[in-house]
């Protein structure tokens, strides 16, 4: 389909998909760090999710990219999943958990940067307001959700994981235009494989030894956040705009104080609930359009009050 630029209800739905399993990622993430080294949590969800990508190919019966268009997309894969996951998991070893909600929140600011510049979608003055919004409410919400913010050396990693991120996100849309969605994605995922196998060379010694639960955390990242968060997210990116796709990462935040409100018991106190309203606030502005102007006024005099 050729994208208008817009979010219909597919995208929405995929887009949807994409923020909940993505959200439960971070969790996943520090639990298996229990287990196994950063090295090894990266290779092994991105292997999983590859496997996952080739069998829905086939079960779909869809071909991949013809293999003159592979290196560009596996290069695209080292850095916007190798990159971005090497850097986010070693992070997450010494960081707070706060600091890097609050850097991970410059993504889609940096993703709409990155696609006004190469893809040069356009961002209208609602749109940059509506990201700068959400970009305050994520702040709101982790100063007042009881996670600390220090900041730490690492926090660089992070840093690095934003810029890859939205390296991926933008350079990814047109070889999905191209080759579809579900190829262009597989193939990057191949290259992001190949990028961690040198970190994950101990993993099946780890395997061996690890508890049942850290591998069961290792399993649901190469399914969820990996395979269908990847897969539903870059499918919105084939039907919409870049940059009002992106804006949804800011409610990451919100969602994963909702899942472990849920799950764990923490409850968010109002002030907290305060600064998620502000994130969706944000969310919807950025993808909301103008009321367009009347028929006609284009033609009526400059000096009519």
């Amino acid at each position: 389909m050729e994208n208008s630029g817009q979010l219909d209800a597919r995208a929405l739905l995929y887009v949807a998909v994409a923020m909940l399993t993505w959200s439960s990622a971070y969790a996943a993430i520090a639990y298996g760090l229990g287990g196994f080294t950063p090295g090894e949590v990266a290779f092994a969800r991105l292997f999983l999710g590859s496997v996952c990508f080739v069998l829905w190919l086939r079960i779909r019966k869809l071909p991949l990219p013809p293999w003159s268009a592979w290196p560009p997309m596996l290069a695209l894969g080292l850095v916007g999943l190798s990159v971005y996951h090497l850097c986010l998991n070693y992070a997450e070893t010494r960081i707070a958990s706060g600091t890097a909600a609050i850097i991970i929140a410059l993504a889609p600011a940096a993703t709409a940067a990155t696609s006004a510049l190469w893809l040069r979608e356009r961002l209208s003055g609602r749109a940059i307001g509506g990201l700068m919004m959400a970009l305050a409410g994520v702040v709101w919400v982790v100063l007042t959700s009881g996670r600390g913010v220090s900041f730490q050396p690492k926090a660089a990693l992070v840093l690095v994981s934003v810029l890859a991120t939205a390296i991926y996100f933008t350079l990814q849309k047109p070889f999905s235009a191209r080759y579809g969605a579900e190829a262009a994605t597989t193939v990057t995922f191949f290259g992001g494989t190949l990028g961690t196998l040198p970190f994950g060379v101990g993993l099946p010694h780890a395997l061996l030894t690890a508890p049942h639960a850290r591998i069961g955390a290792l399993v649901w990242l190469g399914l969820a956040p990996t395979f269908l968060g990847y897969l539903t997210w870059n499918m919105a990116l084939h039907r919409a705009s870049v940059s009002k796709v992106s804006s949804f990462i800011y409610s990451s935040t919100p969602i994963a104080l909702l899942i472990s409100w849920a799950w764990l018991g923490e409850r968010p106190g109002w002030m907290t609930l305060i600064g998620a309203a502000i994130v969706v606030g944000g969310v919807v502005l950025t993808n909301t359009r103008s009321a367009p102007k009347p028929k006609g006024s284009a033609a009526q005099p400059a000096c009519e009050s």
